[in-house]
């Protein structure tokens, strides 16, 4: 694979690497300009199945945003990401898959109006940030917790405006939540507003308002003001 040959602490052609990735960054912004509508990034785990409750709940999330006016863009890949653009598509809307090359050959799911698959990683989440005025999470694994983390940590240390971040399902997330607040916050490992960053829902139409609010006000334009000005 690219991405391991490429982190691997010495190789021999620098340039050429260099070059393939700075390749990957602009396909990816040319395709973010196809998105002529605000537009949404939904994650959530790869693994759930047609007729699970993840399935069901992001794919009627991303119908209504579709209805309002939104583009959905995910990972292109299966699971909560094929239930998100099949939602956005039957819904009419702007269905968008960033796909990632993986070792198993992930496919590009069908209901992607724009679509491009990535080799690396980093180039691929830059683009989720880029298109969207806001991350939905869904329940998910280590790619779902990465995807959120980095969100958090653009925003906590202001390299992005504070766009809404909502985790849907208040049940998978109070635990890693409870451990924020235990944890983080007690030991001074976070600041008391940096809890604003997250809101929790079970409601699809409450998702969908949270962000299509935001949007309409420009709320993520007023800018966050850390105690610090890293994230630890």
């Amino acid at each position: 694979m690219d991405d391991r040959r490429v982190l691997e602490r010495t190789h021999e052609d620098l340039a050429n690497d260099v070059a393939v990735i700075a390749s990957e960054f602009l396909g990816g912004f040319q395709k973010v300009l196809e998105i002529h509508r605000p537009a949404v990034s939904i994650f959530g785990s790869a693994r759930v199945r047609e007729g699970s409750e993840p399935y069901r709940l992001a794919r009627t999330t991303a119908g209504l945003f579709a209805e309002a006016g939104f583009a959905v863009v995910t990972g292109g890949g299966p699971g909560v990401m094929e239930a998100a653009n099949r939602g956005c598509k039957e819904a009419g809307g702007l269905s968008v898959g960033f796909n990632i090359e993986l070792p198993h050959e992930q496919g590009v799911n069908p209901y992607c109006d724009i679509a491009m698959t990535f080799k690396h990683f980093y180039a691929r989440k830059t683009m989720f940030v880029k298109a969207a005025e806001g991350f939905v999470i869904f329940p998910g694994g280590f790619g779902t917790l990465d995807e959120l983390f980095e969100s958090l940590t653009l925003i906590q240390t202001g390299k992005v405006l504070h766009f809404p971040v909502v985790l849907f399902d208040s049940d998978y997330w109070s635990p890693l939540l409870d451990w924020i607040r235990g944890q983080l916050l007690t030991d001074g490992m976070i600041s008391p507003e940096d809890l604003d960053l997250l809101a929790v829902t079970d409601s699809t139409s409450h998702a969908v308002q949270t962000i299509a609010d935001c949007y309409e006000t420009r709320c993520a334009e007023v800018p966050t003001e850390p105690e610090k000005a890293d994230a630890q």
